[in-house]
């Protein structure tokens, strides 16, 4: 039962063993098909180097297993929330790799201090508050989905496909698994490098407005010009 969604999420599930954000079993990968119903998403705790394709679990869209197998992610109620909370998503990835997570652990939006930065991301990576002691001791993860989509209230998740939830780690996401992994790669790139930049000058400051504007317009906007057509 929809064995090549399976296999989508299976390969980049490995793709973030491949790109060096996971470490054993942490991190995970989900992709929805909104129209069949479905969400393909990682198995809690199983390494990446003995999962099988058969071993990614299918749920419906409010998290219920729909076949027999291994258990999901205990990330998976917030990956459910967030496919909810923004319509235009089709995959989520969750890591805990190295750079996002300490400016996560920090507490610290991730400042757009490059047009290395402007190029996917329009503005700083948001970081979340800190969930309330009620949120950590009820339903944590879908919490966690709650606090993310309160801190992207009047930010568009197209423009920024991606979050570092405070004291936890990032989570991002796009068009369906490939383009989320692509932006959990391309994050934790954004992470080490504003943490260098910030390290050799700590008073350094936000790329200029316009110079972010017209790297991620040349990419994104309506008139955009990079790449092929």
């Amino acid at each position: 039962m929809f064995e090549e969604l399976k296999k989508i999420v299976f390969e980049q599930n490995l793709e973030l063993n491949r790109r060096g954000l996971v470490v054993y079993t942490w991190g995970n990968v989900s992709q929805i098909d909104r129209q069949a119903g479905v969400i393909a998403i990682k198995p809690s705790g199983v390494a990446y180097e003995t999962m099988k394709w058969e071993d990614i679990v299918l749920t419906d869209l409010d998290g219920n297993p729909i076949e027999d197998g291994l258990r999901a992610s205990s990330d998976l109620p917030t990956h459910v929330y967030l496919y909810k909370a923004f319509p235009e998503i089709g995959g989520v990835v969750h890591t805990h790799s190295r750079y996002a997570t300490a400016w996560a652990q920090a507490g610290r939006d991730i400042p757009p201090l490059g047009t290395t930065h402007a190029d996917y991301f329009h503005g700083a990576v948001p970081c979340t508050p800190s969930l309330t002691d009620e949120q950590i001791n009820g339903k944590y993860e879908h919490e966690t989905g709650v606090t993310i989509a309160k801190r992207f209230e009047g930010i568009n998740p197209v423009h920024v496909p991606g979050v570092i939830v405070k004291n936890h780690g990032p989570f991002s996401w796009g068009k369906d698994a490939q383009n989320a992994v692509h932006n959990a790669v391309v994050l934790e790139e954004l992470a080490a490098m504003a943490y260098i930049t910030l390290g050799i000058n700590p008073l350094a400051e936000d790329a200029p407005k316009a110079l972010q504007e017209k790297h991620f317009e040349r990419k994104h906007g309506k008139n955009a010009y990079y790449g092929q057509k």
